[in-house]
């Protein structure tokens, strides 16, 4: 099967939007990513995987830890920045949680340690002991069929 249909196959799971952080010699990290998932209850574990042509995917290796800060809707630019899409970079006040920097105004907050890397096909699957969490109220940003949305009024709308 072609590359493209894949991808427009994948396209049709709506999913929410994240921002994988870490830190690493005292630098602050991140990337977007929509492939992220609960694993288990007892333990807490989460799962991210990152592609191996990202330049964050070392920074995990090394750290052993992150964070991920499920987005809200108001924070598509936060998303575009950590994907490479603006022009003009923007300037991050980034909040802490478990030792990790989080994003303020994320819909949750979760802190991790690596338990365990796998590395399937072009990506790393990193499976992550959950450290703490934080939660607010929000409507979550969206990304369905290759575009950002959001719920309005009950309605999936593109923004």
């Amino acid at each position: 099967m072609e590359d493209r249909l894949f991808r427009d196959a994948m396209g049709k799971f709506a999913t929410g939007v994240t921002v994988v952080t870490t830190q690493f010699e005292n630098e602050s990290y991140g990337m977007t990513a929509n492939a992220f998932m609960s694993v288990s209850l007892d333990p807490k574990l989460v799962v991210i995987s990152i592609g191996h042509k990202a330049r964050f995917l070392k920074k995990v290796q090394d750290s052993k830890k992150f964070a991920v800060n499920i987005l809200a809707s108001n924070q598509k630019e936060h998303s575009m920045a950590f994907a490479g899409q603006l022009k003009d970079e923007i300037t991050i006040n980034f909040e802490e949680l478990a030792g990790l920097p989080v994003l303020p105004g994320a819909l949750a907050q979760v802190s991790c340690e690596v338990l365990s890397e796998h590395v399937e096909g072009d990506h790393t699957l990193f499976i992550g002991k959950v450290l703490d969490i934080k939660v607010t109220e929000g409507e979550p940003l969206i990304f369905y069929g290759g575009k950002y949305r959001e719920l309005v009024e009950g309605e999936l709308k593109t923004v």
